[in-house]
């Protein structure tokens, strides 16, 4: 069983730094990949409301016959739900579907500034917490502007901030801030869904290391020190993606990694949505 380390979060909870994300997985699938990759050691799984399979993660977690407490399980709130009553009801209907009675992990899915209901749906979540129903409560897609905000107008430092992270787009004001403020940064889209994985320079390193570049991608990210969460349906790659932990980047590919920077998103800014 491979062992993945864990960070300290800034409420005093463990979270493990490779997760399994299931964006885009089929709610009638997910039971088998949540499945797939509890077998092979992850012990995260990500999912959301708005990724409609959280009954599938919740089913396939039982089908494990793992304890609740053994795998820690992030959902969120959608941004069409942002508010404070919505987001509590939203909450409600998450944990209906995953069928458990708390998750790890609560966030808000996005800001949706022109909405302009952030503030409100993190004071829910403060509640949710409180209530001893979500263990860590943080946000995903925050800008640091955004952050600013919550940290002016409410009491509590979110614990996570998942955002699109790849060579192509490492966020490095946000990895500051973030370390600057005891915020961990997780990556969504790490292998900027699997655009970045033709790169001549990524395949080099790979070759250097007799990994793939989509190992050599999520090493990096965790030597940067964020939470990922790569995503796969095939029971091969999903193995794969854990199996980064045997070699470590130099100093020389992590060079040449950082010159792949380009701004490139693969998803929508984060101040357009809403």
């Amino acid at each position: 069983m491979t062992h993945i380390p864990e960070l300290l979060l800034n409420d005093g909870n463990r979270i493990p730094q490779l997760g399994f994300g299931v964006y885009k997985i089929p709610d009638a699938e997910t039971p088998d990949a949540v499945l797939t990759a509890i077998d092979a050691g992850y012990r995260h799984i990500d999912t959301a409301a708005f990724y409609e399979n959280e009954r599938g993660v919740g089913e396939g977690i039982r089908q494990s016959g793992l304890d609740r407490d053994e795998v820690f399980v992030t959902t969120k709130v959608w941004w069409n739900q942002n508010g404070y009553d919505s987001t509590l009801r939203s909450f409600d209907e998450s944990l209906d579907r995953l069928g458990f009675d708390s998750v790890d992990l609560f966030l808000i899915h996005w800001p949706a500034p022109k909405h302009d209901k952030y503030v409100d749906t993190w004071r829910a979540l403060e509640t949710i917490r409180d209530e001893g129903r979500a263990r860590s409560i943080g946000v995903a897609n925050f800008h640091i502007h955004h952050l600013e905000r919550l940290a002016r107008e409410t009491d509590t430092v979110p614990a996570v901030n998942q955002v699109e992270l790849h060579p192509w787009l490492p966020q490095a004001e946000v990895r500051a801030y973030g370390a600057e403020h005891g915020i961990v940064t997780e990556a969504w889209s790490p292998l900027a869904r699997g655009r970045i994985l033709g790169n001549e320079p990524l395949a080099r390193i790979a070759a250097k290391h007799g990994v793939t570049p989509a190992q050599v991608v999520i090493r990096w990210q965790l030597q940067l020190g964020n939470v990922v969460i790569p995503k796969s349906v095939t029971p091969d790659r999903i193995r794969q993606n854990l199996d980064v932990f045997s070699f470590e980047l130099d100093a020389d590919d992590l060079a040449t990694i950082a010159t792949l920077e380009s701004g490139e998103r693969t998803g929508r800014d984060p101040d357009d949505l809403g």
